[in-house]
């Protein structure tokens, strides 16, 4: 759950980012929010959420 969180904050700080550089639109801000929430409302966010937790791993394996 910790890492969850720790995902979403940092997507949202790159988000934010992107918004204040003007490299992204509020137009295309919400609708890569929109297809994010959507997304995990799919049965694809079980093969997602496997995905980034074994990139996480790996990268804690590797950094060990």
């Amino acid at each position: 759950m910790a890492l969850t969180v720790s995902l979403v904050v940092l997507f949202g700080i790159v988000l934010g980012l992107l918004l204040k550089a003007k490299s992204l639109g509020v137009g295309s801000a919400l609708v890569a929010v929109l297809f994010g929430f959507l997304l995990a409302s799919t049965g694809v966010a079980g093969p997602i959420n496997n995905l980034i937790h074994a990139l996480v791993d790996a990268i804690a394996k590797v950094r060990a």
